[in-house]
């Protein structure tokens, strides 16, 4: 193929990553300089690293962490189980295919199972505990951010499982390796690609939460994705809303290229 026919196979492409990429951006950067009156200002920028915008950032990076590390503890294991079962397409089939339903069907339906008179109330009840506040609370705002979240952590797993040598298992257990050891050792190093693009996969939209903050934690949960829903369509502050945006286009960003960079440094390692 000749070099004029691949630039013209890219334009497509270069055309979408400037219409829905680079023109949004640039688009939300404009706006963050401007107030609500609609005068060019640096406040906005001067206001987010204020103690209330910083806590929510912590809150928000705190609860992103918490959501991949548990997703991650539960779809290491799962990946690795779906291995080693047969009819594994159909098992990954079933457990990918809860994230095509809506997000916001799926948060009601959580709404109706954590509800004071939902299913888990009502087994609780029949057991003995009694009815427990699970909606509007942390724990129903993790839980359900996990449950939405977790296939994206699990399919990466699971394509970097496959894709390794049994051999080198086999091996390290022939030279006496324990479970514990060939994990740590061998399977997990040679997965850890996997586990880093499911991380990726799962914190920076983790971020941004906004619907499951409202109608699950009824926002007692508050993120800056709900901050940047409250200036854009409630208080109308869309250059504060805008600033919010550009510092986590900044943050996903920049993991995103310390992510790249190591996985460029691993190849060229492996080269040497």
């Amino acid at each position: 193929m000749s070099n004029s026919s691949r630039r013209f196979y890219l334009v497509p492409y270069l055309a979408w990553i400037v219409l829905f990429v680079v023109a949004p951006i640039v688009l939300v950067a404009y706006y963050s300089f401007f107030d609500v009156e609609g005068h060019f200002t640096l406040g906005n920028y001067a206001k987010f690293f204020t103690p209330v915008y910083m806590r929510m950032t912590l809150s928000s990076f705190w609860y992103a962490f918490l959501i991949t590390a548990i997703s991650l503890l539960a779809a290491y294991p799962a990946a690795y189980l779906l291995t080693r079962t047969k009819h594994k397409q159909l098992w990954l089939l079933l457990i990918i295919l809860p994230s095509w339903i809506n997000l916001l069907l799926k948060a009601y339906a959580f709404i109706g199972l954590f509800g004071t008179y939902g299913l888990t109330n009502s087994l609780l009840e029949a057991i003995g505990i009694g009815k427990q506040q699970i909606l509007f609370t942390d724990f129903s705002f993790v839980f359900v951010s996990v449950y939405i979240f977790i296939p994206f952590m699990i399919l990466p797993i699971f394509n970097a499982l496959e894709e390794m040598n049994p051999t080198l298992v086999y091996a390290a257990r022939d030279l006496g390796a324990s479970a514990w050891t060939t994990f740590r050792r061998v399977i997990f190093p040679l997965t850890v690609s996997g586990v880093k693009s499911g991380c990726m996969a799962v914190f920076i939209p983790a971020l941004s939460l906004f619907m499951i903050t409202r109608l699950i934690a009824g926002n007692r949960v508050i993120t800056l994705g709900t901050a940047i829903e409250q200036h854009f369509l409630v208080t109308q502050d869309w250059g504060m809303g805008a600033t919010i945006a550009v510092f986590l286009i900044l943050a996903m960003a920049a993991m995103m290229l310390l992510t790249g960079n190591r996985k460029r440094g691993a190849v060229n390692a492996r080269k040497k």
